[in-house]
C-alpha cells in the first residue's frame, strides 16, 4: 500500500477541495486524501499539505458548527431512526443504577456493535443535569505525541441536532501548551464525536468540550489530568471514550487461538482490575506487559489520574463483537463503566510556558544524516534503519514537536518534497517519514532509483506551530510561511518561496490565492491568515 503523504511543495499548484468534502473523505478510514495539479508556475513553489484539511466546519460571523460526518456510517443519518435506535438500547439496559455517576468509560465502535454496552453506561447519566460533558476518545489517524486537540468550532452538530462547545472552558485548556487546535482532528476522528448523540439523547442540554488525545507519556498524561481537574466541578461529567481489546489478523494481536472469547475476556478484566484499584501506573504497566491494544489507554488514564479517591469505579457491562457476530476471527472488546460520586471543585492550575529545545548544529547535521539513511535504506532494502543502528542520538531539540518538510533536489532541481505544515510529533520521526515519502510518494515525479542516491541533495525545514495575524500586513515576507483560508479553501506557502521568486507581498498572496483554488486578488478581502517560521538546513556543498 502505498504510504500517506502529509503534503509536498514547491513545484505545482494545487486547488484545495472543501473543507466538507475532504473531512468527509478524511473520514473514510480505507481513503487517501486526494489532489488534482495543474498549472505549474516554478520549480521552487510548494502546494499545500493535503493530510490536514480543515474539519467539517460551516462558518456564519462567529458561529463555526462542525457537522459530524459519521451520520450514515457508524450510526443512522435519519434524527427518528436515530432517535429510536438509542432509546431501544436504553429500554434494553437491565443492569441496576450506579447512583450519582459524574465519570465513564464508554466504547466507541459503529451502534451495531457496541451501541447496547454503550448505553448501559449512558442509562446511568440519564435524566441528569450537567453544566458541561468531556468527552475524551483517541486519535486514530493523526500522530499527536504529547498534546490534545480541542476545536476552534462553537457547537458540533449531528442528526439529532446542535449542542454548543462551552468556548470558554476549551479558551482555558489552550492557555496550556498540552492543548491546541489541530487540522484535522475532529474531522477524522470518530472516537469523540459517536458519543455525542447517545448524550444528546440521554443528558439533556450541556455544553460540550470534545477532546481528542494523542499519544501520551505519563507525565503529559498526569499534567493534563491535573489541568482539566483543575477547571471543572461538581457540574462536570467526564467520558473516556475507548473499545478495549482489538483481538484478530486484522489488529496484528493474537496471543491466542484457542477459546478466544474465554480468553479474551480474561485479558480484558485484568485490565478492569487496574481501573477498579484506579491504579494508573497498574494499568500501564499492564498494557505494556500483555500487549493488550486498549486503543483508549490515554483517555482513560487521564481519567485514572483525576479520579479522586471517594470516586468508585463499577464495570455495569462487558461483550466482544466476535460474540455479537458469532465470528470470533476478529473481535472488539467493549466496556461499560460508571464511577459513582461527584467531582470536587477545582482550582486553575498555572500553565507551564516549555520553551523548545534549541536546534543546534549538530541536531541539525544529524537530522540530515538520518534523512539520507532512511530513504537510502529504502530504496535498496525496502527498510529504513533506526536510528539507533545509525548511531544517531536523538536529542531534546530532535525532539521537539515540530512541522517539517524533507526537500531532495538532483543537480539543482527539484527530485520531490513532503512535508507536514502543523506540529503534531517529533520533528526527527517526521523527518524519517518525509525522506521516504519525498523520494517515493511525491506524485509529481517518478520513484528515486538506487543510481540517484549518490547525487540527491537534501534540504529540511523544521517549521514551528503556526498562529493567526489579524491581516496580511502583518506578514513578514522571508520569515513567515503563510496560510491563506477564505470559502473553505485554503493554501500554504514556506517563509523561503517569495524570496527565491523576487516576489513582493501583494505578488505572493495573489498566488498563493490561485494556489488555494481562488481567484488572484482574493486575498484582499474576508481572507485569514496563519503564519510560521521554518529553520531550513540543508547538506553543505562538496
Amino acid at each position: 500500500m502505498k504510504r500517506k503523504s502529509f503534503g509536498d511543495m514547491r513545484a505545482f499548484m494545487v486547488p484545495s477541495l472543501s473543507i466538507v468534502a475532504v473531512s468527509v473523505l478524511i473520514a473514510l478510514l480505507s481513503m487517501l486524501l486526494a489532489g488534482l495539479w495543474v498549472h505549474t508556475v516554478s520549480q521552487r513553489l510548494e502546494h499545500e499539505a493535503d493530510a490536514y484539511p480543515d474539519d467539517a466546519v460551516q462558518a456564519a460571523g462567529e458561529t463555526k458548527i462542525f457537522q459530524s460526518p459519521l451520520g450514515g456510517r457508524w450510526y443512522d443519518a435519519d434524527k427518528d431512526k436515530l432517535a429510536a435506535e438509542i432509546d431501544g438500547y436504553l429500554a434494553k439496559v437491565d443492569a441496576p443504577p450506579v447512583e450519582n455517576a459524574h465519570a465513564l468509560i464508554v466504547p466507541h465502535a459503529g451502534y451495531q456493535f457496541s451501541g447496547q454496552v454503550a448505553a448501559y453506561a449512558y442509562k446511568q447519566v440519564a435524566g441528569k443535569k450537567f453544566a458541561r460533558v468531556i468527552v475524551m476518545g483517541p486519535s486514530h489517524q493523526l500522530p499527536m505525541e504529547n498534546v490534545a486537540s480541542v476545536p476552534d468550532a462553537t457547537a458540533y452538530a449531528t442528526p439529532l441536532g446542535e449542542t454548543p462547545i462551552d468556548t470558554d472552558f476549551v479558551a482555558a485548556l489552550k492557555k496550556h501548551p498540552e492543548f491546541k487546535t489541530i487540522r484535522g482532528a475532529d474531522a477524522s476522528e470518530h472516537s469523540v464525536q459517536i458519543q455525542l448523540p447517545l448524550l444528546q439523547r440521554t443528558a439533556g442540554e450541556f455544553k460540550f468540550v470534545p477532546i481528542v488525545v494523542g499519544q501520551l507519556d505519563l507525565e503529559t498524561t498526569q499534567r493534563i489530568a491535573q489541568i482539566i481537574a483543575g477547571l471543572i466541578g461538581p457540574d462536570t461529567l467526564v467520558v473516556a471514550s475507548s473499545d478495549f481489546t482489538h483481538y484478530g489478523p486484522n489488529y496484528g494481536y493474537m496471543p491466542f487461538k484457542e477459546e478466544v472469547q474465554a480468553n479474551l475476556e480474561k485479558l480484558d478484566m485484568g485490565a478492569w482490575g487496574f481501573i477498579e484499584k484506579k491504579d494508573l501506573d497498574g494499568f500501564t504497566k499492564y498494557i505494556e506487559k500483555t500487549g493488550t491494544t486498549i486503543c483508549g489507554r490515554c483517555p482513560i488514564g487521564i481519567l485514572l489520574a483525576m479520579l479522586p479517591s471517594e470516586i468508585a469505579p463499577h464495570l455495569i457491562k462487558y461483550d466482544t463483537s466476535g460474540r455479537i457476530t458469532g465470528d470470533m476471527t476478529n473481535s472488539v472488546s467493549y466496556c461499560a463503566v460508571a464511577f459513582a460520586g461527584s467531582w470536587k471543585q477545582g482550582q486553575p492550575v498555572e500553565a507551564e510556558q516549555k520553551k523548545a529545545a534549541a536546534l543546534t548544529d549538530d541536531d541539525k547535521a544529524q537530522l540530515l544524516k538520518l534523512a539520507r539513511a532512511t530513504l537510502e535504506g529504502y530504496v535498496k532494502n525496502g527498510k529504513s534503519p533506526t536510528p539507533e543502528e545509525l548511531g544517531v542520538q536523538i536529542t531534546p531539540g530532535m525532539k521537539a514537536i515540530m512541522g517539517a518538510f524533507v526537500t531532495l533536489t538532483e543537480n539543482g532541481e527539484l527530485r520531490g518534497c513532503i512535508g507536514e505544515i502543523f506540529p503534531q510529533r517529533a520533528l526527527y520521526k517526521a523527518v524519517i517519514d518525509h525522506a521516504i515519502d519525498a523520494g517515493v510518494n511525491d506524485r509529481r515525479f517518478p520513484q528515486v532509483k538506487e543510481g540517484e542516491l549518490a547525487v540527491l541533495h537534501y534540504e529540511i525545514s523544521a517549521l514551528t506551530q503556526p498562529y493567526p495575524v489579524n491581516s496580511y500586513n502583518d506578514i513578514v515576507l522571508g520569515k513567515h510561511g503563510i496560510v491563506i483560508e477564505k470559502s473553505g479553501r485554503t493554501a500554504v506557502f514556506l517563509p523561503q518561496v517569495p524570496g527565491e521568486q523576487g516576489w513582493d507581498l501583494p505578488t505572493t498572496l495573489s498566488y498563493l490565492s490561485k494556489k488555494a483554488g481562488l481567484p488572484s486578488d482574493a486575498w484582499q478581502d474576508g481572507a485569514s491568515f496563519t503564519v510560521f517560521e521554518a529553520i531550513v538546513f540543508d547538506e553543505k556543498e562538496k
